[in-house]
């Protein structure tokens, strides 16, 4: 279990990694994918936030695993197998700007999951991001302006599966 504390946009947000969870559906708020092609890590620059990984959030009567992959496919143009990772705990409880309107609840969970790509498909940059990239593992957080030592956690959980390592 990893935990950090962060400030997104002025909410202080405890955030717990724990391997291996899924949550029940309803506390999902996000579910994304750390993706890999030939020990490469696939990174998306989203029109709103910059280089991140692929994801989004569930749409009714879809499963964590369904949506995930439909939100690389839309975002990333690309498919492949998915194995779960674990979930982050996004726990407001110290957040003094959380309140009963939020449009999250006091604790969520945001799933990833690690993809294996199987096919990269023509990029149209036709949804919420604006280009693809494949990286070397190790680079992931000189791209991504959010990264927190969660997602470290996270990257090792994603290069273990297959018994990969960035060391």
């Amino acid at each position: 279990m990893t935990v950090t504390y962060v400030d997104w946009g002025g909410h202080q947000l405890k955030l717990t990694w724990m391997h291996g969870l899924i949550p029940e559906r309803e506390f999902i708020t996000s579910v994304h994918a750390f993706c890999f092609h030939e020990e490469k890590l696939l990174m998306v620059n989203l029109n709103d936030r910059g280089w991140d990984f692929p994801g989004g959030h569930i749409e009714d009567g879809e499963t964590a695993e369904a949506c995930i992959c439909r939100e690389v496919t839309e975002e990333a143009y690309v498919t492949g197998k998915c194995t779960l990772l674990g979930a982050i705990e996004v726990n407001h409880e110290e957040n003094p700007l959380w309140n009963e309107t939020s449009p999250y609840p006091k604790v969520g969970y945001q799933v990833f999951y690690r993809m294996d790509i199987k096919e990269l498909l023509p990029f149209e940059a036709g949804f919420e991001s604006s280009e693809r990239i494949l990286i070397r593992p190790e680079e992931a957080a000189l791209y991504h302006k959010g990264w927190q030592k969660g997602f470290d956690a996270i990257m090792d959980a994603a290069l273990h599966v297959n018994g990969l390592s960035i060391e």
